[in-house]
């Protein structure tokens, strides 16, 4: 399975783990507190197959700022969290820092 691929499922595995974590209500709700666990030992499957092929710096700038911006964007729009200015421009930040990484890094795959 190419590198990128297990990545963003591990990526993806991750979220849903974070999103189930916040809907378990500090694990009192059982359903999502299972959901979490199995959520983030399936990401760290996958991200450790990620490690097989890219250096464990960069899988893990991607996987972690990936994710910042992912849950980010769920919170807004499932948990009706609000950003400020701020946070909005470090998240953009990060994107760019991501995005530094995949256009000019020779550590990843293209």
């Amino acid at each position: 399975m190419p590198a990128y691929l297990t990545l963003i499922i591990a990526v993806v595995l991750e979220t849903i783990g974070t999103s189930a974590l916040t809907a378990s209500q500090q694990f009192s709700r059982l359903l999502p507190s299972v959901l979490t666990l199995v959520a983030y030992a399936a990401s760290f499957y996958f991200l450790s197959l990620t490690l097989r092929h890219m250096p464990v710096g960069v899988v893990y700038a991607l996987w972690s700022g990936l994710g910042i911006v992912l849950i980010a964007v769920i919170g807004y729009l499932v948990f009706g969290q609000k950003l400020d200015l701020p946070a909005v421009i470090g998240m953009l930040m990060i994107g760019g820092g991501i995005a530094v990484i995949q256009i000019f890094s020779n550590t990843t795959p293209h």
